[in-house]
């Protein structure tokens, strides 16, 4: 019987026909089998609503390596080996008797089994009870859940409780896409395999903390989902609030799931709550209307849903760390679509020296920040000040320099994985460290929802932003009050 932290045999794929599966997951195996990552007798079974048999199935796959692999990543004898791994069954989830067929595609999981689940929070319920009852379940059995895990903290609970009847905590594996990018697990590497960072990185010298997750593009093909769950369940419910942790959390002892999940848990324990008195100025909400992005004209949020909306598309929040080493220091939120660039990034602004030498000769410090872009560059930056050259008959002139590591160009040589191909492997492993605890998402979710509370109490509905722009007016004001300036260069 394969432990968790051994490969398994199998994988069932469901959702093997949708955007994910087409984007990210096949591309994903197809590169992680084709650098000799993948357990040598690895089979691969997806499964969705849509009639295949197996060899339309594995056109239907190679179409979309064509589309979506890289040029440098394609190689014919490569993907004939990797779809040779490749077969399909579909499935009605909702009907109970498929299951059984299913089962019988996927064969014998005596060793081990993993299953990725993308579907929406209404299925979970017979697709678990379906696994169960085809023996699809068993000690041998991982799940990885994709999101939205949930609208609420009542319905994750609920979800929580219906995975918990078939799989226990050890073989159920959340996934936060963000946690497979490499710049995300490089702020673990940034802040405890550097010495000079930890004595600063607290509220004795850290004024302030921004992050931003933009985007330029608008609904897409998302219309349903997103004008049920908008930007502060969409984004903030899950990736911020895990870059957050990241940052915020404390020393673990050891780079393994349980340390750093325990260290990440803790912080969301922390946050504190925003109450309906302080919603109306510890958050705004906005929704695009018409304007130009990228040089193109573009709708607004309603003329493309077809309808009138309260949705928010964009959403900014000062937030708070409620434990000793970040008391007093605001955590500034902020995503939205149809902004001015596509940008995920963190930005940590430390405070200014106590005091300056060169006040009396004219020159002029800002504080040091630390930039940390995880796209579409990937890099980690650093703004010092240095004094500009010159005989200073005038006065001393300082200006603010970046100190640049670019990881894209420090390991050129080195492929860039999508962060999928971590995800799935660490899945077919049993390695949780990058995946998301039950109690993580619970905490995450309690504190969405006293936000939302707010937001119903004071009747707040989104303003408008132009398309284009970096959001409403009053998410400027958010940080300018307390005299905090958005990184927006």
């Amino acid at each position: 019987m394969p432990g968790t932290r051994s490969p398994v045999a199998k994988l069932l794929l469901f959702g093997a026909t949708g955007d994910l599966a087409q984007r990210m997951l096949l591309p994903s195996l197809y590169g992680l089998h084709a650098d000799g990552l993948l357990p040598d007798a690895l089979t691969i079974t997806g499964t969705a609503r849509s009639e295949h048999s197996d060899a339309s199935y594995r056109k239907f796959a190679k179409a979309a390596l064509d589309e979506f692999l890289p040029e440098d990543r394609k190689d014919e004898e490569k993907t004939k080996t990797f779809l040779a791994r490749v077969q399909y069954q579909s499935l009605d989830a909702t009907d109970q008797a498929h299951y059984k067929q299913l089962s019988e595609k996927v064969g014998d999981v005596s060793g081990g089994l993993a299953i990725f689940l993308s579907t929406a929070p209404s299925l979970f319920e017979p697709v678990i009870k379906g696994l169960a009852s085809a023996g699809l379940a068993g000690d041998t059995v991982r799940i990885g859940l994709e999101k939205p895990l949930g609208y609420d903290l009542a319905s994750s609970r609920e979800i929580n409780d219906t995975v918990a009847t078939a799989f226990t905590e050890d073989r159920t594996f959340r996934i936060d896409h963000y946690l497979g990018k490499e710049t995300v697990q490089n702020i673990l590497a940034l802040r405890f395999g550097n010495s000079f960072f930890e004595p600063v990185w607290n509220a004795r010298g850290i004024d302030n903390v921004q992050i931003t997750i933009s985007e330029t593009v608008g609904l897409e093909d998302r219309a349903g989902y997103y004008e049920t769950a908008g930007a502060l369940r969409d984004m903030v419910a899950n990736h911020m609030l895990q870059l957050l942790a990241l940052i915020a959390m404390e020393p673990p002892a050891r780079f393994d799931g349980n340390a750093i999940r325990d260290e990440k848990s803790k912080v969301f324990r922390s946050l504190r709550p925003i109450a309906p008195a302080d919603a109306s100025r510890d958050t705004v909400t906005g929704q695009y209307g018409a304007g130009a992005v990228g040089g193109q004209i573009v709708k607004s949020y309603t003329d493309e849903l077809g309808k009138p909306s309260t949705t928010e598309t964009f959403v900014a929040i000062k937030a708070h760390v409620d434990n000793w080493r970040w008391q007093g220091v605001p955590f500034y939120l902020r995503t939205g679509k149809r902004m001015a660039v596509r940008r995920s990034e963190i930005a940590i602004q430390f405070k200014p020296v106590p005091h300056s030498m060169f006040s009396n000769r004219g020159g002029l410090l800002q504080p040091n920040v630390l930039v940390i872009r995880l796209q579409p560059e990937e890099y980690i930056q650093i703004l010092v000040m240095a004094k500009e050259p010159g005989l200073d008959r005038d006065g001393v002139r300082l200006r603010e320099l970046p100190l640049n590591l670019s990881l894209d160009a420090a390991f050129a040589g080195r492929p860039r994985r999508i962060a999928y191909e971590r995800l799935l492997l660490d899945l077919i492993e049993g390695d949780q460290t990058l995946f998301v605890r039950r109690d993580e998402v619970e905490a995450q979710w309690s504190w969405i929802d006293a936000i939302r509370e707010g937001w119903t109490a004071n009747d707040m509905k989104p303003k408008t932003y132009a398309s284009g722009s970096w959001g409403p007016s009053a998410a400027i004001a958010l940080t300018e009050r307390d005299g905090v300036t958005w990184q927006d260069d």
